[in-house]
């Protein structure tokens, strides 16, 4: 067997536990491609997620360049010898692809591949993808195929954890999209309560008014201020939560942008003035991405709701390798040992929940009529 760059076995150690330190599926693709590429010491290798309508959800290749795949084209169909390891899920090892009578071509400007050496990636009975490489870096045989048997042994056990890693990816994106449905479910039941709450505020004093109108306009008028200061209360609720709400962009747009954007619509809601600064921060874990945000949000809600302040500003700054999100008020503050006593007051409970699930720190600086400074880290990736 011809050794790569990496070979034995503490470079296939090194590959499976980077195929199972990631949760993200895209994560997890593409360390399973790199891994095979350079265990096998191969050009160009890659692996599809099927989907159900005779294409690939997801394809992922390594040592094609982005030039080189945007020109490819389109993700390729499952035809010729993809098809057959998906349909029949064997191993396949071929002394040139292109004289199989499987094979369907590829478009112009997809590179010339030879041999080649493919398996299915399957979970039980079900074939989750199709995993191969081409064009093994090493003399060929007459007539005969680059990759032997032992690779072929080797890309089966990678495709074994590989089934593993992606399993568990999907199951921590399920999860997350579980946790997202229940965090949208409890804000609507918030959001319900609170409005209805203020609403029915709003229709007994409406009433009272009414009643007043004629024997006592002067208590009349008051209950009519009040009116005003109910509605207005119940529009700053109703604007507050369709921000929770909406589904934050962190995997399209990034935190910094997703922040600024939120922190745009509270600033035009809230008489207070919301301010953000953010630089230098490098792309961190979807999963401190979304601690981080969801600390933000907490914090926002907590000064414009409930501290009086004037002025809120957050900052989000690399610190190392990780990151450091503070939000700061100039509101009535509190004592933050009082509120430890009164268990979940002011949400802070969850965002130190938040906070230490994505490995980082939270702290709170407060005291009455000084303000808040809430201060979350994140360790990086």
């Amino acid at each position: 067997m011809h050794p790569g760059p990496r070979s034995g076995l503490a470079a296939v150690s090194a590959a499976l536990l980077a195929m199972s330190r990631h949760l993200e599926v895209r994560d997890v693709l593409k360390t399973i491609v790199a891994s095979a590429r350079e265990l096998l010491d191969a050009q160009y290798a890659a692996l599809g997620v099927p989907d159900d309508h005779g294409g690939f959800a997801q394809f992922v290749v390594d040592g094609v360049s982005d030039a080189q795949w945007k020109a490819i084209g389109p993700l390729p169909r499952q035809h010729g010898i993809l098809a057959a390891m998906l349909r029949e899920g064997r191993p396949v090892r071929l002394g040139d692809v292109r004289e199989d009578p499987r094979f369907e071509g590829w478009p112009d400007a997809h590179p010339e591949l030879a041999d080649f050496l493919g398996l299915p990636v399957r979970d039980g009975d079900e074939i989750l993808g199709a995993l191969f490489l081409a064009n093994k870096n090493c003399p060929r045989p007459q007539g005969g195929c680059g990759f032997t048997a032992e690779d072929e042994d080797l890309l089966g056990i990678l495709a074994q954890h590989a089934a593993i890693a992606l399993t568990n990816a999907r199951l921590y994106e399920r999860s997350r999209e579980l946790t997202i449905a229940e965090e949208r479910s409890r804000l609507a039941h918030e959001l319900h309560d609170a409005v209805s709450q203020k609403l029915f505020s709003l229709r007994l004093t409406a009433q009272a008014a009414t009643a007043l109108v004629d024997r006592d306009p002067a208590r009349a008028k008051d209950e009519l201020h009040q009116v005003a200061a109910l509605a207005a209360e119940a529009a700053d609720e109703l604007r507050a939560a369709v921000v929770e709400l909406r589904p934050a962009a962190l995997d399209e747009d990034g935190l910094l942008a997703t922040l600024r954007t939120q922190i745009q619509v509270l600033d035009r809601a809230h008489t207070a003035r919301v301010t953000f600064t953010g630089h230098g921060l490098r792309a961190l874990p979807a999963a401190q991405e979304e601690a981080l945000l969801r600390v933000a949000q907490e914090a926002l809600h907590n000064a414009l709701r409930h501290s009086g302040a004037d002025n809120v500003h957050v900052d989000v700054a690399r610190r190392g390798r990780g990151a450091v999100l503070r939000i700061t008020d100039d509101g009535r503050g509190f004592d933050p040992t009082a509120v430890r006593r009164a268990g979940r007051h002011l949400g802070l409970v969850s965002m130190r929940d938040r906070a230490d699930g994505a490995g980082g720190t939270l702290t709170v600086e407060s005291a009455p009529g000084k303000g808040t400074a809430i201060e979350m880290e994140v360790p990086g990736g």
